[in-house]
């Protein structure tokens, strides 16, 4: 409360109700006061590690869903996602990129902030983009820093295949922030591994995924991503870890699925989302396909003049009003518009009184 009061009296500082509102809007503000105690969680209450650590410990699958922006975080928000995860994916998925590499920093920070401000239940991950991290650990505690700070994410994720990653999400732990790695195939490694290629198909691949997520788990990561890899080496990957193992295209056995919400809701049957969507990928709808019929119902309605009808134009000027509106444009010289506003009148008035007496509405 003294932090507060200091706060409301100092006059370059906004007023505590608007902190109080922005607090309420960022996810990663604590629920549980120090004061309090524990207090038990519940279905309506905010995913945290310990709830996430409950499931594991129960055998519980863990359901993650990627998504990038305020309406998809809300659906996420009301179908009880365990995780939402705003990906670097977003640079294919919403840019229009052929991968991941070129999104930036900032414009990560911009999907952190909107799906931050829809999912209120679900934790928050927030991914390390391509070149915000790997110069050393000072640039990757200050890039997740920001993350938290200025994205409202509870966590980050970032792709570990190399000691130094390995490295960098030690140090990020280490600064107090809970890290989510990821190993099999890492996107952001494209020019090594030599493009989109499934990882652990042979035995030394298969070793070092394994070797991997255990040393990520040594690091402090919270869970494990497993990419793009046979179900047997996922399943030796999750047996060999303390932390849940989440898989996309990983197989039956980790502890928990990830996929992208476009994907899995078939938003987009464009040739380039075909492209960059993967087939390992179940979708559970074709949104896409109602989106396309809706906007095509639009296009014709707009080009007949069948939209907007009356019901579509709540906006009422009374007949006296109009009355003097027009001779105020007469009196303006702009005699046209003052037609043009008369017809217009005139023509509402006979479609209200058409729609009226109409069989639909009888």
């Amino acid at each position: 409360m003294a932090l507060f009061t200091k706060l409301y009296r100092s006059p370059s500082i906004v007023r505590p109700h608007y902190l109080f509102h922005r607090l309420r809007c960022m996810s990663n503000v604590p629920e549980n006061t120090v004061y309090g105690g524990p207090k038990p969680q519940n279905p309506n209450q905010r995913v945290t590690l310990t709830h996430l650590k409950q499931k594991h410990k129960k055998g519980e699958p863990i359901s993650v869903v990627t998504a990038y922006d305020y309406p998809s975080a809300v659906h996420l928000d009301t179908a009880g996602i365990d995780i939402c995860l705003v990906g670097d994916s977003a640079a294919m998925v919403v840019h229009g990129y052929d991968t991941t590499l070129p999104i930036s920093l900032e414009e990560m920070l911009v999907h952190c902030r909107a799906v931050a401000r829809g999912a209120k239940r679900p934790l928050l991950v927030g991914d390390l983009p391509f070149g915000t991290y790997e110069s050393s650990n000072n640039q990757a505690v200050d890039t997740a820093v920001r993350v938290l700070k200025e994205g409202g994410m509870d966590a980050i994720k970032l792709e570990g295949g190399s000691p130094s990653r390995i490295t960098a999400a030690k140090a990020i732990v280490e600064a107090g922030i809970a890290v989510m790695g990821h190993v099999g195939l890492t996107p952001q490694a494209i020019s090594v591994l030599g493009g989109f290629r499934p990882q652990g198909k042979n035995i030394s691949s298969a070793i070092k995924v394994v070797e991997t997520a255990v040393a990520l788990q040594e690091a402090g990561c919270f869970s494990v991503v497993l990419e793009c890899v046979p179900a047997p080496v996922a399943a030796a990957a999750t047996s060999s870890l303390r932390i849940p193992t989440i898989g996309i295209g990983a197989g039956p056995f980790c502890s928990g699925q990830v996929l992208v919400y476009h994907d899995l809701l078939g938003m987009m049957q464009h040739p380039h989302h075909a492209k960059v969507t993967p087939k390992f990928c179940k979708q559970y709808a074709r949104v896409g396909d109602v989106i396309n019929k809706a906007l095509l119902e639009y296009k014709e309605d707009v080009s007949n003049g069948s939209f907007p009808c009356p019901a579509y134009s709540p906006y009422k000027i009374s007949a006296a009003d109009i009355n003097g509106f027009v001779n105020e444009l007469q009196k303006l010289g702009l005699d046209k518009a003052a037609s043009s506003a008369a017809a217009a009148a005139e023509k509402i008035k006979a479609a209200e009184l058409f729609d009226v007496g109409s069989p639909a509405n009888d």
